[in-house]
């Protein structure tokens, strides 16, 4: 019987040699493929060239028609590939047939992205949520899956659960399918305890999104130390898919007003539906926010696409209605900031790397998320010193005195604060 929770043995340091193949039904898919090189590229392969088909409907056996599957077949033998990786997500049919064509290994962008994130996953949550879009992906394909999930390691998409063989059974796949939702149900309502502490606390949450790479998480690394003078706090580093965890740090401002900065795994363009809902625990953190920090990599020649992946994504997770700023980051290496896409936004111009921008962006926050902020006069008697320290460490405070009655205080309140703290207001006094 296949273990699940045994993991397969590490993929050897010799990179696979590809090529890409793409279906387009008349749009312009360009982007689309470059976008699948550079997700080959940081699964270890070397991508030696591409084939694109134009036509109305895939094949339904080989997703390409018989002339250009002999043709793929052909370039893959005179450029001595190992593997085809296909722009769509294919089923196991077509993957087998495809593979019996060719002569060689073929995967689909599915597998390459969860290929990815399996090994990117560092916690425990964002291991199981890969193994359970791992497993959702392959149970329906059993009776159809080829070469590409029926051995133990030796290239890109055998990562994670993995299939030892082709004939695991279906309802062991099933069982650890539950078995997973189980251990992230209770992940989530640890999540949950923190997040109704958070609002308890009425705490603004500001979350960073945006195309996988773009730097947020250099962002978030870079306002904890110029606002709270932390150093790194949180992994980041120049590829594709550095953060799959969701990171939450605390931002106390100048002013002593504060927020939870939240760093969110990287969005990519057709982003599969079973890691969107094995995600969706991590995702829903976007959901509860006062405030979405939209980040660009403004260096990219594919810096429009991004942008239209990011709010596709929000779409689909029914965030694109939250306030937005969006931020062009990696500004230190833009030539021409007028060339950079036109927003509806508040768009802010920054570079984590060498800090310039930064006060701007952290003010735009701070704007935004303490735009209900009202002005109050408080008189707190003395023997509620507790209240007055509170007032001190989280709100901003204009003016303190210390009159005959008490403290006098002028500060500005969220909302909640307002109405709790009524009773000490001057006009009552």
């Amino acid at each position: 019987m296949f273990n699940f929770n045994e993991k397969n043995e590490v993929l050897s340091n010799l990179s696979q040699r590809v090529v890409l193949a793409g279906l387009s039904t008349g749009e312009d898919i360009s982007d689309s493929m470059d976008e699948l090189e550079g997700l080959a590229e940081a699964a270890g392969a070397e991508v030696l060239g591409r084939m694109i088909q134009v036509r109305e409907r895939p094949e339904t056996g080989t997703y390409f028609g018989k002339g250009k599957i002999d043709e793929l077949a052909e370039m893959c033998e005179l450029m001595g590939a190992d593997a085809v990786i296909f722009n769509n997500e294919l089923s196991g049919m077509q993957l087998r047939n495809i593979e019996e064509k060719t002569g060689v290994s073929v995967l689909d962008r599915t597998i390459l992205i969860l290929d990815i994130f399996a090994r990117r996953a560092t916690s425990n949550e964002g291991k199981l949520q890969v193994e359970l879009a791992q497993l959702k992906y392959r149970l329906p394909r059993l009776t159809g899956m080829g070469k590409s999930l029926s051995r133990t390691g030796g290239g890109i998409g055998t990562r994670g659960p993995g299939e030892k063989k082709l004939e695991t059974d279906r309802r062991h796949i099933q069982s650890r399918i539950d078995d997973i939702k189980r251990e992230i149900k209770e992940v989530q309502k640890a999540r949950d305890v923190q997040r109704s502490r958070r609002e308890k606390n009425a705490i603004p949450v500001v979350s960073l999104v945006g195309y996988t790479n773009a730097g947020k998480s250099a962002i978030m690394n870079a306002l904890l130390k110029a606002a709270s003078k932390e150093e790194k706090a949180v992994f980041e580093e120049d590829m594709l898919f550095a953060t799959l965890d969701v990171s939450q740090r605390n931002i106390k401002l100048d002013s002593n007003r504060e927020f939870i900065l939240v760093d969110t795994v990287g969005f990519v363009s057709k982003l599969p539906h079973s890691l969107v809902q094995s995600f969706k625990s991590t995702l829903e953190e976007v959901l509860y926010s006062d405030l979405i920090v939209h980040v660009v990599d403004a260096s990219s020649k594919d810096c429009n696409f991004n942008m239209k992946v990011t709010d596709s994504v929000l779409n689909e997770i029914k965030a694109d209605n939250l306030p937005c700023i969006d931020v062009f980051n990696k500004m230190d290496i833009v030539k021409n900031k007028d060339e950079l896409p036109r927003t509806d936004n508040k768009c802010i111009y920054i570079s984590a790397k060498n800090g310039s921008g930064l006060e701007d962006l952290l003010k735009a926050v701070e704007d935004e998320i303490f735009s209900d902020t009202k002005k109050a006069d408080l008189i707190i008697p003395y023997d509620k010193g507790s209240v007055t320290s509170w007032i001190c460490e989280h709100c901003s405070v204009d003016k303190m005195e210390y009159r005959d009655i008490g403290t006098y205080i002028e500060t500005y309140l969220r909302p909640a604060d307002y109405n709790r703290l009524s009773i000490y207001f001057v006009n009552n006094k």
